[in-house]
């Protein structure tokens, strides 16, 4: 706190933390509190609230265990959030690598910009060329007709297949930057040197690499689970019956169902999902809040 009054002065510093407060406990905190209240009350009409039926209970809970579709809705939207963290991890690695030591400045600007553009657009629009491009007479499958891949038109969008590729077109930027970030700060020397005493290239990326671009990838990873598993717009428009995911759900039940209480239930349990994941990438790459920070 000195330093920052230091630098910009007691007035401009007071500004700051006072908007940095509303803004964590007006749209962070506040709401969340509410969820968390909704989440244990029984869902009422307007005349007994407040009365002797409106108590606290945790039966909105109980519902997803008690719920077979639910449950495995719900067991299946964890399967492929960590799915596509594990793709984009596979992907976007050796993009960032390549970006942060191998193209040189300006190559490495230009196909930044070229991973960039493309999100100008809006998600749902991407999201609908994907859809167009793997329709059933889409052009995925005319160009694979016309080369003789394929002898009749495959159903994309009857799985989870489509809405793992929406995904992660949709969410690669945030596995590629923050690996890129980390390794932007390593030493070349460090990777030559290993070269030079004879490493293989697998070693080299497993001993000297990855352990100095372990944050970023912890980062990354907590990023593109978040994303995925609370994403809506992709697995509504991608997705089919057999592909249903928990927001899905959460979205039914708030205005579908009317059933404010349930949607909050469920829609807490995501939250206490993605902070276990959270705690489990910190645990598994030893990093902790400081190195995610950076």
């Amino acid at each position: 706190m000195k330093d920052l009054v230091k630098r910009y002065g007691l007035m401009l510093t007071s500004y700051m933390v006072i908007a940095s407060l509303v803004w964590i406990v007006l749209l962070v905190i506040l709401p969340y509190f509410m969820m968390v209240n909704y989440s244990f009350r029984p869902n009422l009409v307007a005349a007994d609230i407040g009365g002797p039926m409106d108590h606290y209970t945790i039966s909105n809970y109980v519902t997803l265990f008690q719920n077979q579709v639910h449950f495995h809705v719900f067991l299946n939207t964890i399967w492929g959030g960590a799915m596509v963290t594990f793709i984009c991890l596979c992907v976007c690695y050796p993009i960032a690598y390549h970006l942060a030591k191998v193209a040189t400045p300006q190559r490495a600007a230009f196909l930044l910009l070229l991973l960039v553009i493309p999100f100008w657009i809006n998600e749902i629009l991407r999201t609908f060329a994907w859809f167009i491009i793997l329709a059933y007479q889409g052009p995925l499958n005319a160009f694979l007709k016309f080369f003789h891949i394929i002898d009749k038109p495959i159903r994309y969008l009857s799985g989870n297949g489509a809405v793992m590729v929406g995904m992660v077109y949709a969410f690669i930027l945030f596995m590629v930057f923050p690996i890129y970030n980390a390794m932007e700060s390593m030493d070349k020397n460090q990777v030559e040197a290993a070269r030079d005493l004879g490493a293989p290239t697998w070693r080299i990326h497993w001993r000297v690499v990855m352990p100095h671009a372990k944050p970023g990838i912890a980062v990354g990873c907590i990023m593109t689970f978040m994303l995925a598993v609370s994403s809506y717009a992709v697995p509504s428009i991608l997705g089919s019956t057999n592909s249903r995911w928990f927001t899905e759900i959460i979205y039914q039940w708030f205005f579908e169902g009317q059933n404010w209480p349930q949607g909050s239930a469920y829609a807490f349990i995501l939250l206490l999902l993605c902070i276990i994941f959270i705690l489990v990438m910190m645990r598994v790459f030893k990093v902790g809040l400081t190195d995610i920070a950076k």
